[in-house]
């Protein structure tokens, strides 16, 4: 094994999060501004080494959104992405001039099936471009990535040719991802091998796509090989069936250190907090049965098992809950419970806010007491993810609302809404109670985004159990969620719509203010 060439010591592995830029390309997973300045700062806080901000080219939202992360990072290099065009490599550079380590990140096509159908190019034109951009991307920045796209679909000679043309131009970190997900883990490690021993000075990445369920196994199967960068998302939200999740491979690393030989700076007391606040910020539930940060993930209900338990934990835990920020009991909280407890807690979780924020998150916390006879640490978190996804854009907030059927399948809805401070009452007709709740609110805010998607569900058991209810709308081919909870059904899945609603309105302030 590569990782065993140091004399049997431990191999520090780089941690390149992309939470902020292939994840929220995910369909729904749109950020503003203010919540990809909290979720970097979380990521930051719980050691992350690189954390790719955005796409700068892309829009100028995300431009002003990588420059304002790089303004918040104390410690993690702040990164951008930039095709292989020069207009693009000079929009990264720009959107990276106040932060303390940016890179660039360059990519392109090496896979003849790209060449071809997409670039339109031959094999030596490819060539001169990666030599041409690489070279001028170093003139602003002396870090630099450079990833060969489709990598893994790459014939081996012409990609190592890339990766020497690349390497010779000044890229810092070379990057071979699995773009499609296409690899199996045995020929991915091959391929990473073979480029290492190639090339044993360079720091290569490897980023790998979830597409056959593989991105962790090809992850953990590149670092065996001499990777020494994983790129990964929290919770694997990303493109298609998403990225090779940061907090699988972390723990992972960290469980099987006698395997692997290597670890990270990353702080696994914060995974689950990182986690569970990423969910609510994009609306993504968590599946139960994830590994490492699932509902289910310590839960033991069979009886061998939990005898096990009872006589010693490792009978069945292979890793502590506690190491990744999981309490072994949930902490019970009620309405008797002050403000000095709720602080202390959500400083546990190394969550920021002001005072003002913490005192709205207070009484939302009150709120939530006096309908349920406790609260566990599962509702806390639901209630900051909710207060995060709700509050920090604030520019239209549902007062109440009243329905009443007119026919078999018809509905009447009055909302009231508060727009910028000033209060709305629209009336709107629909298929059903949610459906004339969710006209009122798009006529009131005049946002008309086409529903994309609706789900609620239960979060806990028993009578004065939560409702969760999250939101898709597409407007104009951009997805925006909305995430809420309430113990009434349809409450919930009214803040849910108003949150989305929220995220459109805010991002065409955003875009509106950078114009």
């Amino acid at each position: 094994m590569k990782t065993q060439e140091n004399g049997g010591k431990s191999t520090p592995i780089i941690i390149f999060d992309t939470t902020l830029r292939d994840g929220e390309q995910s369909p729904g997973a749109t950020m503003t501004m203010k919540e990809k300045i909290a979720v970097a700062s979380m990521l930051d806080g719980m050691g992350v080494d690189v954390i790719e901000a955005g796409f700068a080219a892309a829009s100028s939202g995300d431009a002003e959104c990588i420059k304002a992360v790089s303004r918040e990072i104390k410690w993690a290099r702040v990164c951008s992405l930039a095709r292989a065009i020069k207009e693009d490599i000079e929009a990264a550079a720009r959107s990276l001039e106040h932060a303390r380590k940016p890179r660039i990140h360059t990519f392109v096509s090496t896979s003849d099936i790209h060449i071809e159908h997409q670039l339109r190019k031959s094999r030596q034109q490819v060539l001169e471009i990666i030599d041409e951009t690489v070279r001028y991307a170093k003139s602003f920045c002396d870090d630099i990535e450079w990833s060969a796209m489709d990598a893994t679909r790459s014939d081996v000679d012409f990609l190592t040719e890339a990766v020497g043309t690349a390497v010779r131009a000044g890229a810092t970190t070379i990057n071979i991802p699995d773009t499609v997900g296409y690899a199996v883990p045995q020929e991915y490690q091959t391929l990473i091998a073979v480029l290492v021993e190639k090339f044993p000075s360079v720091c290569f990445s490897v980023h790998c796509h979830d597409d056959l369920g593989m991105g962790v196994a090809n992850s953990l199967a590149g670092i065996v090989a001499g990777a020494r960068q994983v790129e990964c998302t929290i919770n694997g939200i990303g493109e298609r069936a998403g990225n090779a999740a940061m907090e699988e491979i972390v723990m992972a690393i960290k469980t099987r250190a006698d395997f692997y030989h290597c670890h990270t700076n990353i702080d696994a007391r914060k995974i689950y907090p990182a986690s569970r606040f990423v969910a609510s910020t994009v609306g993504f539930p968590i599946q139960k049965n994830k590994a490492i940060v699932g509902a289910n993930a310590f839960v033991h209900e069979s009886g061998i098992h939990q005898d096990g338990m009872l006589k010693n934990r490792n009978t069945y835990e292979i890793m502590l809950p506690e190491s990744v920020g999981i309490e072994k009991s949930q902490l019970v909280l009620g309405k008797h419970s002050g403000r000095a407890a709720l602080k202390n807690k959500i400083a546990e979780w190394n969550i920021e806010m002001s005072e003002e924020d913490f005192g709205r998150c207070f009484d939302a916390f009150k709120t939530l007491c006096d309908q349920k006879k406790t609260a566990t640490e599962e509702d806390l978190l639901k209630i900051l993810g909710g207060y995060n996804q709700g509050n920090m854009v604030s520019i239209a907030s549902l007062v109440s609302f009243d329905t009443h059927q007119k026919g078999p399948a018809q509905y009447d809805a009055r909302v009231t809404i508060s727009i910028n401070g000033t209060t709305h009452s629209v009336s709107a007709s629909g298929d059903g109670p949610l459906d004339a709740i969710f006209q009122a609110i798009s006529s009131a805010t005049e946002c008309h985004a086409v529903l994309n998607s609706f789900e609620a569900h239960s979060v806990a058991e028993g009578p004065d159990a939560q409702a969760e209810a999250v939101i898709i709308l597409n407007d104009n081919g951009v997805f925006h969620s909305g995430h809420a909870r309430d113990t009434d059904t349809i409450m919930a899945s009214a803040r849910a719509y108003v949150g989305a609603v929220n995220k459109i309105l805010a991002q065409r302030k955003e875009i509106k203010n950078v114009a």
